[in-house]
């Protein structure tokens, strides 16, 4: 499918705008500080915009509407944790981060535990940012790939670099004020497609076949771990957001671009006011398109077809669930009237850039601070870290580029991030928890507790490795709670068992 020019025209611009900020902020970035922190002089109301935008990727652009279309509101309930989280970051985390004045967010691992609970938190970052960004690659590649043909390699491949080139130009700066403009833009990209299929479906219809087939259930409210009820997705959201806000260099990184630390706290509450509503009408869209696609059978033939075909399963057994993101790109390319199709894939964009983007940023400071100036040279003259900071960005630039590809195929975006996050919160969380709420607990104490907590990460995360009679009864998202809880709790008790001893 060739795009009309006035689409194409609209998506080329977009692109240029990107990288014309870049350039614009290059002037400034003459510093490790400018290009981590931009000076610390942004203000709150942009760096909640800022935060909204990484929460606001084409994972939740697309992996959201294919939950709800697949199946039903559950994994909403990961947004209603945010503000539960949001409370005890501002609370606790925002005024210890901002009163170390450390732009990495482990070195105070170091200091607490060892060079070991540094390095570990540092490896388990940068493979969440990898997998984030290699989910996000692929979903972007999926959705272009739906609506103009072109491999997915290629996509992959030219949105990369196109990233990676204004986030090496501008630094943080840039990264803040693209989101910005990034934010505003795939918000009104998720209105302008709910108006349509409104239109054309009706809000009460929806309402209707809502109802009837359940699509707005949130999940079971039995307490029941080892499936995705309603208590083990609200934990699992509780602490992953913990993990985001309290141990991720991507945030705790933009604490410091603020003027203070009351504006770093409320650039988090504007987060989550924008979030939670803009979350739950990505889930309304993928039960709008059910509705739709349910009412006009016809319509949705060709995806089917093309889906039995790919999965070689007949069309009668081919369920929901089977096409679910792929369902918002095919009616973008079938239903949308020409120039509002240049406008959504710019969305679309806009919401795989703003998140890759501050990773590649973060990634390549955590390299800088955790690394290179601990590991290699202590005393770097700040011109060459500067050459650090932007060799290191494109290098995880193109590590994201080669993990998006890896993930072609792959059946549920959100399924597969979920559960990549799981894995590598859980270890990062416990231990700066364990420091952070137990002042007294020592550095084998919490050897010990981190080794038993990474045993259970892989006991629940690897289940069907082991035997059945070994297998783990919990549901994956709880990774994340059991892999933390259990790292503070081991590593207290075993701390009480050496002091009496």
């Amino acid at each position: 499918m060739t795009l009309p020019i006035l689409d194409l025209s609209i998506i080329v611009v977009y692109l240029l705008c990107m990288v014309a900020i870049g350039i614009y902020f290059s002037r400034k970035n003459n510093s490790s500080e400018q290009f981590t922190t931009a000076s610390g002089q942004i203000p709150g109301w942009a760096l909640g915009l800022s935060f909204y935008a990484t929460f606001l990727s084409a994972i939740t652009f697309l992996g959201d509407p294919g939950k709800s279309f697949g199946s039903n509101w559950n994994p909403f309930v990961f947004s209603l944790s945010i503000p539960f989280a949001a409370w005890v970051s501002t609370k606790y985390f925002v005024p210890f981060y901002r009163n170390s004045g450390e732009v990495s967010a482990y070195t105070h691992l170091e200091k607490r535990f060892g060079a070991w609970a540094r390095t570990y938190a540092m490896v388990c970052f940068i493979m969440t940012q990898l997998a984030r960004m290699g989910t996000i690659f692929y979903g972007i590649a999926l959705t272009i790939n739906a609506l103009t043909g072109v491999d997915m390699r290629l996509i992959i491949i030219v949105s990369g670099l196109c990233i990676i080139f204004y986030t090496v130009l501008g630094g943080m700066e840039a990264v803040i004020w693209t989101e910005v403009i990034q934010a505003i833009l795939k918000t009104m990209g998720a209105l302008m497609i709910v108006g349509i299929i409104i239109y054309q479906t009706g809000f009460s219809k929806v309402i209707e076949v809502g109802i009837r087939d359940d699509k707005f259930s949130l999940g079971s409210f039995d307490p029941d771990f080892s499936t995705s009820s309603v208590w083990v997705v609200l934990m699992y959201g509780f602490f992953i957001n913990l993990t985001n806000f309290g141990i991720d260099q991507n945030y705790i990184q933009r604490y410091h671009t603020a003027k203070d630390a009351k504006e770093a706290a409320k650039s988090i509450w504007l987060c989550v006011i924008y979030f939670v509503p803009v979350s739950c009408l990505f889930f309304f869209i993928g039960t709008a398109l059910y509705t739709f696609y349910m009412e006009n059978p016809a319509l949705i033939l060709e995806l089917k077809q093309q889906v039995s075909a790919e999965k070689s399963i007949a069309i009668e057994a081919l369920k929901p669930s089977d096409y679910g993101d792929r369902v918002l790109p095919f009616f973008m390319k079938t239903q949308i009237p020409k120039g509002l199709l240049g406008l959504l894939m710019a969305a679309l964009l806009s919401a795989a850039m703003s998140t890759m983007s501050s990773g590649m940023n973060s990634s390549a400071t955590v390299f800088l601070k955790d690394i290179y100036l601990r590991y290699v040279q202590k005393d770097l003259p700040a011109a060459k870290q500067l050459k650090v900071l932007h060799i290191a960005t494109v290098i995880m630039g193109l590590l994201g580029i080669t993990f998006g590809i890896s993930m072609i195929g792959v059946k549920s975006l959100l399924d597969v991030w979920w559960k990549l996050s799981g894995i590598f919160a859980g270890g990062m969380l416990g231990i700066f928890l364990l420091g952070f709420l137990s002042k007294n607990v020592e550095n084998l104490a919490a050897k010990i507790g981190a080794l038993a907590g990474v045993a259970i990460i892989a006991w629940i995360s690897f289940k069907d490795s082991f035997p059945e009679a070994y297998q783990s009864p919990f549901d994956s998202k709880m990774t994340v709670v059991l892999g933390t809880i259990s790292i503070v709790l081991i590593g207290r008790l075993v701390q009480k068992l050496i002091r009496k001893k």
